[in-house]
């Protein structure tokens, strides 16, 4: 079905968002304690906690989930509205991130650009594009779908 989003939309849910929820999975797995220093963009050392790693560890589970889910939604689902609803549940879940990132970071580290590491920017800057990217293609600026197979004009002989 993602056959049917307009070229730019597909190519980011499709290709540019599965890599960025393999970019989450990955290290937060296997290599955690990174991943939890990483985490807010400070220069003091985090000390990571048997608790610490467990969550973050499970973070990386959901986003495995998420990949699972996306790869099933838009490579298997035949029907464009459950396509539609899933790319609304990402917006408001991405609306979602960005407010509890910014309730951590402050106003000063929210706007503090200069200040981002690597996770600061797939937390802020990847998910903001991605809630960008799906505004503008649930508002249809991208163009419309294509029409499904089903939905063209047969030839009558």
């Amino acid at each position: 079905m993602a056959s049917r989003l307009p070229p730019f939309p597909r190519f980011i849910f499709t290709v540019f968002e599965p890599i960025s929820l393999l970019s989450g999975f990955l290290p937060a797995v296997f290599l955690t304690d990174w991943f939890i220093s990483e985490q807010i963009p400070i220069n003091v050392p985090v000390q990571s906690t048997e608790n610490s790693r467990l969550v973050a560890q499970q973070l990386g589970n959901c986003y495995g989930l998420a990949f699972l889910i996306s790869m099933a939604v838009l490579y298997t689902s035949t029907e464009l509205p459950v396509v539609r609803n899933y790319l609304k549940a990402l917006w408001l879940a991405d609306i979602g991130h960005i407010l509890l990132t910014y309730k951590t970071l402050h106003r000063e580290g929210f706007l503090s650009i200069a200040t981002w590491n690597a996770m600061t920017w797939g937390n802020i800057g990847v998910t903001l594009f991605l809630c960008m990217t799906r505004t503008a293609y649930l508002l249809g600026l991208f163009g419309p779908d294509s029409p499904s197979a089903s939905t063209t004009p047969r030839k009558h002989w």
